[in-house]
C-alpha cells in the first residue's frame, strides 16, 4: 500500500497481504465470539485493500458477513450450554448473585434485540453480546435476526468507511477511534437510564402492593 497506515492497520498489513481472506475470516469470527482479537480493525483494513484493487469488496463482504454471524451465533451456544452452570459456579466471586441475574434475565428478555444490533459497534460488547444473549436464555430464532442485522450495519458501516476513505484512511480512523469512546458512553448512559426507570417502577410497584 502507498497510503500511510495508523499503526493498529499497519500492523496488521503482512497478515493480510500473507493470509488474504483467510486472516479475514478468522479473525472477525474470533472477534465476534467472545476472543479479543483485531477484527474490526482487519476489517476496515481489507475494504482499504479492496478500495486499491488487491482485494475484491464483493468478497470481503460476504466472508466478514459469514464470519460476524457465525462468531456471535457461537458466543450465543457457548453462553447457552455453559453459561448458566459458569454463574452458578463462579458468579458470586464478581457479585453476579442469582437475583441480579434474574435482574439480567429480565433486562435482556426486554431489550436484548436492541443490545445484540448495536453491540458490534462498542468494543467489549461485540465480543460477550452473544455469550450473554445465551447466558440469559435469549430464544434462538429471536437471537438469529438480530444477529444477521448486526452484522449487516457493522460490516456495512466499516467496509464501506475503509473502502471509500483510501488515501485518507489514517486520519479518519484515528478520529473514529477517538469518537467511539464517547459512543461508548453514551451506550452506557442509556443502559443505566433504562436500569434506573427498571428500578423506579419496581420501587412503585413494591410500594403499591404494601
Amino acid at each position: 500500500m502507498s497510503a500511510p497506515l495508523p499503526g493498529p492497520l499497519a500492523g496488521l498489513a503482512p497478515l493480510l497481504e500473507d493470509y488474504g481472506y483467510a486472516a479475514l475470516a478468522v479473525l472477525v469470527l474470533l472477534d465476534n465470539c467472545g476472543i479479543p482479537a483485531p477484527g474490526q480493525t482487519i476489517l476496515v483494513l481489507a475494504a482499504v485493500y479492496a478500495g486499491s484493487g488487491h482485494l475484491s469488496l464483493p468478497a470481503v463482504i460476504a466472508i466478514a458477513l459469514a464470519a460476524a454471524i457465525a462468531g456471535d451465533s457461537l458466543g450465543y451456544l457457548i453462553g447457552a450450554t455453559g453459561g448458566r452452570a459458569f454463574v452458578h459456579r463462579w458468579g458470586r466471586y464478581v457479585l453476579l448473585t442469582p437475583a441480579r441475574m434474574e435482574r439480567a434475565d429480565g433486562f435482556f428478555d426486554r431489550h436484548g434485540g436492541k443490545i445484540v444490533t448495536v453491540a458490534r459497534f462498542v468494543d467489549g460488547l461485540r465480543q460477550t453480546n452473544g455469550i450473554i444473549a445465551g447466558t440469559t436464555e435469549m430464544g434462538w430464532r429471536r437471537f438469529m435476526p438480530f444477529n444477521v442485522l448486526g452484522a449487516v450495519l457493522w460490516v456495512g458501516v466499516w467496509s464501506a468507511f475503509g473502502y471509500l476513505a483510501g488515501a485518507n484512511i489514517g486520519v479518519i480512523y484515528e478520529k473514529l477511534v477517538r469518537y467511539q469512546l464517547w459512543l461508548l458512553i453514551a451506550v452506557g448512559v442509556a443502559l443505566a437510564a433504562v436500569g434506573a426507570r427498571a428500578l423506579v417502577r419496581h420501587l412503585r410497584r413494591r410500594r403499591a402492593g404494601q
